[in-house]
């Protein structure tokens, strides 16, 4: 299998970086994968799962927040808000920011509340928990 390269970027750090065989992401239109010689595209990116199979073909499993993907040329370009390795997700954490988002959900007589955040913040915990408890 040949390989491609991958770069992962967040708004404060570069995640990943590298040759690879292959990454599959979940596409707003469902998941995809991206091999060597992909037909050059863009696509926009949801809430979950990204695998990334490096060169000794190891996979890895991140948990991600949505975004856009590029490829073009044998190189792909991912930029997200938030990615995470799974293997590195602290369950009781990401428990705690449920909770924390249902809170905001619930509370309907705060006016200052932004729901579509919340739901958001809540959908993020709830894909850690999910991808952590799926090892």
């Amino acid at each position: 299998m040949k390989e491609f390269y991958l770069e992962v970027l967040t708004p404060s750090k570069k995640v990943y970086e590298g040759e690879i065989l292959s990454v599959s992401l979940p596409g707003t239109e469902g998941e995809f994968q991206i091999l060597f010689n992909h037909a050059p595209i863009i696509s926009t990116l949801e809430i979950g799962k990204m695998k990334i199979r490096d060169s000794a073909g190891v996979e890895s499993l991140y948990a991600m927040s949505n975004g856009v993907a590029e490829v073009l040329k044998n190189k792909v370009l991912i930029l997200v808000r938030s990615v995470e390795n799974v293997a590195d997700i602290d369950v009781a954490r990401a428990e705690k920011a449920a909770e924390r988002a249902r809170k905001r959900i619930g509370d309907k007589s705060d006016p200052d509340v932004d729901f579509a955040r919340a739901q958001a913040a809540l959908e993020r915990a709830m894909n850690r928990i999910k991808l952590k408890s799926a090892l």
